[in-house]
């Protein structure tokens, strides 16, 4: 088990998906705070939003594979085919998510109009929009490149 521990230590690829995932969501921290004026501790563990953490992992893995396995690998193929695949799910199924989730609570504002029922809101911003996900993979690319270089 120690071997394991210092495996994980000394693995690159694993800190810079790390880094990359916490820098994104430290750059929502911020960005909402600059955006809102306001502090709000969903930013750090909540989903949607800019950038995409999703992005910046899944592209920091990329990244990595591809610089210790090379890129004419079966393993890279993989890693890129999961990369776009969970930036396109963040863009696509997860963002019509928050669109029905909005919807959905409009609707049922409607319906309590004047009413004092209590029900729980659904979240709405589960999704990304192309750029926020773009942003996000040029986070995971460049956090990459600072700890690879480290």
């Amino acid at each position: 088990m120690e071997h394991f521990w210092i495996g994980l230590y000394n693995n690159k690829t694993f800190w810079a998906v790390v880094f990359s995932s916490l820098t994104a969501q430290c750059l929502k921290i911020f960005i909402g705070y600059i955006k809102h004026k306001k502090f709000n501790f969903y930013w750090l563990l909540g989903t949607g939003g800019m950038p995409s953490s999703h992005s910046a992992a899944v592209a920091s893995l990329v990244i990595c594979v591809g610089r210790e396995v090379g890129s004419a690998s079966s393993i890279f193929t993989l890693s890129l085919v999961f990369a776009l695949i969970t930036m396109f799910d963040a863009q696509t199924w997860r963002r019509s998510v928050g669109f029905q989730a909005k919807i959905l609570n409009k609707m049922m504002a409607d319906i309590q109009e004047g009413k004092k029922i209590e029900e729980k809101r659904l979240r709405e911003l589960v999704g990304h929009t192309p750029f926020e996900v773009f942003v996000g993979m040029i986070v995971g690319i460049l956090v990459t490149f600072l700890v690879y270089n480290y």
